[in-house]
């Protein structure tokens, strides 16, 4: 089994559009998905009622760790958890005990810069992550290209040790994802082909772990 954590301590970030994307394409791929959501708000949890909806559309399974131990069902080849805003300290290195990959979404904005690097100081400082056990990548989200803080932000993750994966841009193809329950993998291809493009670097670098 497979476990990517979509983390970051500071909310609003994209942590949950990233976790039921992900969740999405892995079971359109044909494995078995299970999606544990920590956060409270139980937004990834909603997304999975909602796509309940359709019939044809491959099953993900749901934990919802908040109130049940995280226990994936028998046979799981892909687990991704949703994390909470606000993880800090010894909080984090409880969530990366049983974690292979971490995927940390970045907005382009000096708030959520600063707030990546406090993070990440306390990242490294986990046992494991320092260790080099746990494979991290950033995914810059909600991006407006030829801007001036898509340049600050740009340069920021430029001269960070950790690799920045894609760009993902603002698009309301998430909304409509997050209202359907839908990855945007699963939406019209006419709607969404300049979206799915920008994923491929992200399934290409999970891919290279797995092999």
């Amino acid at each position: 089994m497979h476990t990517i954590i979509l983390m970051n301590s500071k909310g609003g970030c994209g942590k949950t559009t990233l976790a039921t994307n992900i969740a999405a394409w892995y079971a359109d791929e044909g494995a078995r998905v299970c999606l544990a959501d920590y956060d409270p708000q139980r937004s990834s949890l909603d997304w999975l009622l909602a796509r309940g909806d359709y019939q044809g559309i491959p099953e993900i399974r749901a934990i919802d760790a908040v109130n049940h131990p995280l226990r994936p069902p028998k046979g799981t080849d892909i687990l991704v958890i949703d994390a909470p805003a606000g993880t800090h300290g010894g909080e984090i290195g409880k969530l990366l005990k049983r974690v292979d990959t971490l995927l940390m979404p970045v907005l382009p904005s000096l708030i959520d810069m600063r707030a990546c690097s406090h993070f990440l100081k306390e990242l490294m400082a986990s046992g494991r992550a320092a260790r080099g056990q746990i494979r991290t990548g950033i995914i810059a989200n909600r991006v407006r290209e030829n801007t001036r803080v898509f340049q600050q932000l740009d340069q920021y993750l430029g001269d960070l040790k950790i690799p920045i994966l894609t760009h993902l841009r603002e698009s309301q193809n998430y909304i409509r994802s997050a209202e359907t329950g839908l990855g945007i993998f699963e939406l019209a291809p006419s709607l969404v082909w300049q979206d799915v493009i920008q994923w491929d670097p992200v399934f290409d670098w999970l891919a290279q772990q797995q092999d």
